[in-house]
């Protein structure tokens, strides 16, 4: 069997060697991006969501039933939007620097996009959505990995990863951060823009195609959907998770799309059985706004669709709809008491008319309305900020195993839809052919006829790793070997129907036969280790080649030692490196602040970032201690707000997890799932948070003032 490698310099050579052709002949192209949205969540796919016009697209074009995208957000982006794998297009993980190039947190200069690809051949290039695959989202940038930057000609979205559909931060329009009008509903506003810059290009520019990335945020948390959608919904879940996973996994054997011999998997063992779930309602109007927000994004494609037939270009464009990632089982804002204490007055908070969005989750509405967390939040509207949770996530994924972040099945394996009049005669069919993120790229080369280039001005970039899906389009094969997965240790390898993969980088190989067992409920790893052996040499190469080692932050690179002091004595200004900082993995430690500040807002000391960390911060002059566990974060805060004064605040972690904050004489308590499960990726600095955030704010969240830290850790 011929290399992947080989096979993409294959297609780029025939690619190459096409004859040129004019504009006219080459397809307009929009890739349409979903977000956590798991296999089954959509009509076609054995959904009961109302999705007529993806329907539509599955009807008069090809399903496949074995695509996989990476198993988180921006990983995927960069791999789509490069033909890579994500580490080699240095988003290896999320939006932090660890340190090495497949962990950047920023999309590689030694990467081309699409639109850097297609541009030069003369299409207009639009993107509308969201990016994510920068660290720098701040209106004042850098900008040079934003999108006008890395090949698009026109803009609208976020640069962040996440935010309210109703007042998202970051919110840019070509590269200038924007406030949302009145009125404003995330999904229908990328759908507006987009239906603009097709309109645009099709007045200024009727002869050339045009290339459109469409990035929907939903239906990731949180939670908000409009009342009209949502009514659509009541009562449909009522039966809850158990018996929605049965429907939909019959409604997939009617359809084709699974093997009933395969047999579906068990409920996950962290999701209780519906009828001894607590809180039964309140769950069911979590997956009412979940199906809402799907239905609109429905109803918003629509839109672009009906736009693309008023021009005359809808029997001309090939649209890809897909998801970045299986279904979330990250229950953001859903657990613990509400917040903020509904028997407490709160004053009213309203935003300035121009004031920009900076935080991922607003602690007020635009017209001044705390946003509220906890569990027994209803969701919907803007003043809520909650998940749909791990039981709904579970069905969403039928029949797979695990969620978002994982690799077996249910964390990778994702819908696409293939549609083109003119250029996919097949109509309704099901394509079980295996696919992967790394083929968008040269599909889209492929079918624009042009060339994929060794220099992006005066930049080398990588060659590309994917191989064009075209040949399925007309069902035929693709000669492919191997795919292979990496994210938080969790890894897998697939080799022809074989698959090797292990959850967590200590966790150990399981593999399956996908023919006989695409749920992976048989793990034939014992029976077989020779095979077992003989993958994961080819993922350790893979791994080596593809800067997918070390696996950071989930294991420090070979040589690297942490500090052994067991106690530090810092002041305001501090910033010790990853290597300097305490080795907090899997141990208690007490520190001790002693603050005199005016500012009401800021970081008193934090070490880590979005993974895994911790910190100590203002808020409003109310004193936070913060853990992050694996990116589940906890925080606790006392009553009331500091003075200018000179104040102590006491942080400590427990083995067990307790988490207690005492500032003077007063306490709060919280429960973390343990102490930090491995040194946190990032470094501590006192009077700022350095990194990604540890915490509920957006770094680096300055504190001027005096500050002087103390931490302990227990003597061996």
């Amino acid at each position: 069997m011929k290399s992947l490698a080989f096979l993409a310099c294959l297609a780029l050579a025939a690619c190459a060697a096409r004859p040129r052709t004019s504009p006219s002949d080459r397809p307009n192209i929009v890739v349409v991006l979903v977000d956590d949205m798991g296999f089954s969540d959509i009509g076609c796919y054995g959904s009961e969501i109302c999705t007529p016009n993806i329907d539509a697209l599955a009807a008069n074009g090809v399903r496949f039933t074995q695509f996989y995208n990476t198993g988180r957000c921006c990983p995927t982006r960069a791999s789509l939007l490069t033909g890579l794998y994500p580490h080699q297009a240095g988003v290896g993980w999320m939006m932090a620097d660890n340190g090495h190039d497949g962990y950047r947190g920023e999309l590689s200069r030694d990467s081309a996009t699409i639109a850097e690809v297609l541009r030069p051949a003369g299409y207009g290039t639009y993107m509308s959505g969201k990016w994510h695959v920068t660290k720098h989202t701040k209106p004042e940038g850098p900008k040079d990995n934003w999108p006008r930057a890395r090949g698009f000609d026109r803009f609208f979205g976020t640069i962040h990863g996440a935010g309210s559909f109703y007042d998202p931060n970051s919110l840019t329009l070509d590269d200038a951060q924007i406030v949302p009008g009145e009125g404003f509903y995330y999904t229908d506003a990328i759908t507006d823009h987009a239906v603009e810059f097709v309109e645009q290009h099709h007045a200024q520019r009727p002869d050339d195609p045009f290339f459109l990335y469409l990035a929907y945020t939903a239906p990731h948390w949180p939670m908000h959907a409009l009342p009209e959608d949502i009514a659509k919904y009541r009562g449909r879940y009522d039966k809850g998770w158990d018996a929605l996973r049965k429907e939909r996994w019959q409604r997939m054997v009617e359809m084709g799309l699974v093997d009933q011999q395969w047999g579906m998997t068990d409920r996950d063992p962290g999701v209780k059985a519906w009828s001894e779930a607590p809180d039964r309602d309140w769950h069911t109007k979590r997956m009412e706004v979940y199906a809402a927000m799907i239905d609109r994004v429905d109803q918003q494609l629509g839109r672009v669709l009906e736009t693309l037939r008023r021009t005359g270009r809808f029997d001309d464009t090939l649209i890809l709809f897909l998801a970045d990632n299986g279904g979330c089982a990250e229950e953001y804002g859903s657990s613990g008491a509400i917040k903020p204490d509904p028997r407490k007055p709160v004053e009213l908070q309203p935003m300035g008319p121009d004031e920009l969005q900076t935080r991922m989750q607003p602690r007020f509405t635009r017209d001044g309305r705390p946003v509220r967390t906890g569990r027994g939040v209803v969701p919907g509207p803007a003043d809520t900020y909650i998940a749909y949770g791990k039981g709904w996530a579970n069905a969403s994924n039928t029949p797979f195993r695990r969620y978002k972040h994982w690799v077996h099945e249910g964390g990778i394996a994702t819908p696409l839809i293939a549609h083109w009049p003119r250029g996919i005669a097949r109509r309704g069919k099901l394509e079980p052919q295996p696919g992967h993120l790394i083929d968008i790229m040269a599909t889209c080369v492929d079918a624009a006829r042009c060339e994929y280039p060794a220099e992006v001005g005066d930049r080398a970039v990588q060659p590309l790793e994917g191989a064009s899906l075209m040949p399925a389009f007309a069902g035929d094969a693709l000669e492919r070997e191997t795919l292979f997965w990496e994210h938080e240790g969790n890894r897998a390898v697939r080799r022809g129907d074989m698959k090797l993969v292990a959850a967590g980088k200590n966790g150990p190989w399981e593999l399956f036969d996908l023919t006989n067992d695409r749920t992976e409920r048989f793990d034939l790893a014992a029976a077989r280790p020779e095979m077992v052996a003989e993958l994961a040499a080819l993922w350790t190469a893979w791994a080596e080649r593809a800067r997918v080692l070390p696996l950071t932050p989930y294991q420090k690179p070979r040589g690297q030692k942490f500090s052994k002091k067991r106690r530090f004595e810092l002041q305001a200004g501090a910033d010790l490196d990853r290597s300097e900082a305490p080795n907090v993995s899997k141990k208690s430690f007490t520190v001790t602040a002693t603050v005199r500040t005016n500012d009401r807002d800021g970081v008193v000391v934090a070490q880590g970032g979005s993974s895994h960390g911790w910190a100590l911060f203002l808020h409003n002059g109310v004193p936070h201690f913060a853990v992050r566990r694996g990116g589940v974060l906890t925080t606790v805060a006392v009553d009331g707000a500091i003075d200018a004064e000179m104040h102590t605040l006491t942080g400590r972690v427990t083995r067990s997890g307790t988490m207690l904050l005492q500032v003077d004489d007063r306490e709060a308590r919280g429960e973390a799932k343990g102490t930090l499960a491995q040194m946190p990726g990032e470094g501590l600095q006192v009077g700022r948070d350095g990194g990604s955030a540890v915490g509920d704010y957006d770094a680096p969240f300055v504190l001027e003032g005096e500050v002087i830290v103390t931490l302990e850790l227990p003597r061996r």
